[in-house]
């Protein structure tokens, strides 16, 4: 099958795996050591798992758990469900016993594939209808299926309420694959390192999707080293990554550096998740020579919905770029698109969307707006059809009735070299209603205080929004991509 690059993807991922296998070459390298899997293995193995599960009994569609770290195993875990018909339903492991156990209890899987190493996670939180599958020994014809059937079903990381899951088509999947390897011109040549966890959208749909459908390959690491990073895209002939803004920090405060033959072959590396510090991504491309390319992309959406163009082309700095596969807008208080450079949510509409959000009609419903899904995010798009975010509707600081995007905080105190993760946030307040706080991990041996950093912020932002306080912490809280956690700051320093 052929990428075309003004239209999406066609089919299912049965069509786009038997395709890729019919071509031939490596589909995955493992920093494991277990060795390459090509796509004519990929497409065995799943087969045979997909057939196994069909000799369950399982319909259609229905859910099933995996929970596996990344490898080889998570890898064909993942195929042989949607290469089923099935709707695999990736597990967080890094969520805690609570988050698994309503994943699990929700999802309605009655069975998981699950990984020795977290034998004992899946046991501890499992319903009681949901069994562990040992045995593959049992066949059965596979079921027809088609680009609108379900393929993925996602929970989202709920920093307020339970996590949502969101439900991915074999077409809207696809098509999150598609968009990136549009916007980053992918094709056979190019090799992914995916050091994200692919129980995330990210990891998922960025480093797997994108490769499925432009032909070409990815070297994957079981997780992010810093002392690795550098000799893993190595080892395994990397030419781009996917990474967190949080990862580009910990990267350039790192003592190791690239070969000079890892950055003459690096074509890029990409930022999503959260917002990347101006300072930060200029630092690294400074010391490291690689061009970053900032993204912007959601769960909801199969991962991306903008990215910057690739060099020669224009990067704006501090902004995640232009649309590319579907339609982005800034809309206004009557919820429709607003003219340029006008504050408000952003909202997407095109064929990466998912279709739903698993047993919650009234939460789909309160998403979409006359075919706009909304994403929680506030922006303004400039006469480029650039977007810039300016903050999160959850997590504005109000703080004397005037709004303040805690983005404006981040970005002052990554300003200063010592600073690898910051994060800004409200504290309620009698005077003010809220008033700005901010939480930072430096670097060993920094003689940074409290002091210091609330005078960087005031010298840039200005006394009413510069920090009243700032927590130094050894790790700030994130979820299974990296994205620094900023709700859950308040509670974690509420003794300090």
């Amino acid at each position: 099958m052929i990428l075309h690059r003004d239209q999406p993807p066609e089919g299912t991922l049965r069509d786009w795996v038997d395709a890729r296998a019919a071509e031939g070459g490596d589909a995955f390298v493992f920093s494991d050591g277990s060795g390459p899997l090509d796509w004519q293995a990929l497409q065995r193995e799943a087969r045979a798992i997909a057939g196994a599960l069909t000799a369950q009994g399982l319909s259609k569609g229905e859910s099933v758990a995996i929970l596996h770290p990344n490898g080889r195993a998570g890898v064909l875990a993942f195929y042989g469900v949607v290469y089923g018909g099935f709707r695999a339903t990736m597990v967080n492991l890094a969520a805690g016993q609570d988050a698994i156990a309503y994943a699990l209890d929700h999802c309605d899987a009655r069975i998981a594939l699950v990984h020795d190493s977290v034998a004992e996670v899946f046991k501890a939180a499992r319903p009681s209808r949901l069994k562990r599958m040992k045995d593959f020994s049992a066949t059965s014809a596979l079921h027809s299926i088609d680009p609108q059937d379900h393929a993925l079903l996602m929970y989202t990381s709920g920093t307020t309420g339970q996590p949502k899951g969101v439900v991915h088509t074999n077409a809207s999947l696809l098509a999150g694959g598609w968009t990136t390897a549009v916007a980053h011109d992918l094709g056979p040549a190019d090799r992914a390192l995916c050091v994200l966890p692919i129980c995330h959208i990210n990891g998922l749909c960025v480093t797997m999707m994108g490769p499925l459908v432009s032909g070409g390959s990815v070297a994957m690491c079981t997780k992010f080293s810093a002392s690795r990073f550098w000799a893993q895209a190595d080892a395994m002939q990397a030419n781009w990554f996917s990474v967190v803004p949080t990862i580009i920090s910990h990267l350039l405060h790192s003592t190791e550096n690239p070969s000079k033959a890892t950055m003459a072959r690096l074509r890029f590396g990409r930022s999503a998740s959260s917002a990347l510090a101006p300072d930060v991504q200029t630092a690294f491309e400074a010391r490291f020579g690689v061009p970053i390319i900032e993204t912007m992309g959601l769960t909801e959406t199969a991962a991306q919905i903008l990215s910057n163009p690739l060099p020669p082309a224009v990067r704006k700095i501090g902004s995640p770029g232009i649309a590319f596969g579907n339609e982005v807008a800034v809309l206004g208080a009557d919820l429709k698109p607003g003219p340029p450079n006008t504050e408000g949510e952003i909202a997407v509409r095109g064929p990466n969307v998912m279709l739903e959000y698993l047993k919650n009609p009234e939460a789909t419903k309160a998403t979409f707006t006359q075919g706009w899904l909304r994403t929680g995010d506030l922006g303004r798009k400039d006469a480029d059809g650039y977007l810039f975010v300016t903050g999160r509707l959850k997590e504005l600081i109000i703080k004397g009735g005037e709004n303040i995007a805690p983005r404006e905080i981040d970005e002052a105190l990554y300003a200063h070299a010592d600073v690898i993760e910051a994060a800004a946030f409200a504290r309620p307040c009698k005077t003010y209603g809220e008033r700005v706080e901010a939480a930072v991990r430096v670097c060993d041996g920094s003689t940074l205080s409290n002091d210091m950093l609330i005078a960087l912020c005031v010298e840039k932002l200005g006394r009413f929004k510069a920090p009243d306080k700032i927590h130094f912490l050894p790790e700030l809280p994130k979820g299974p991509s990296g994205k620094i956690q900023r709700l859950k700051l308040l509670d974690l320093t509420e003794a300090a």
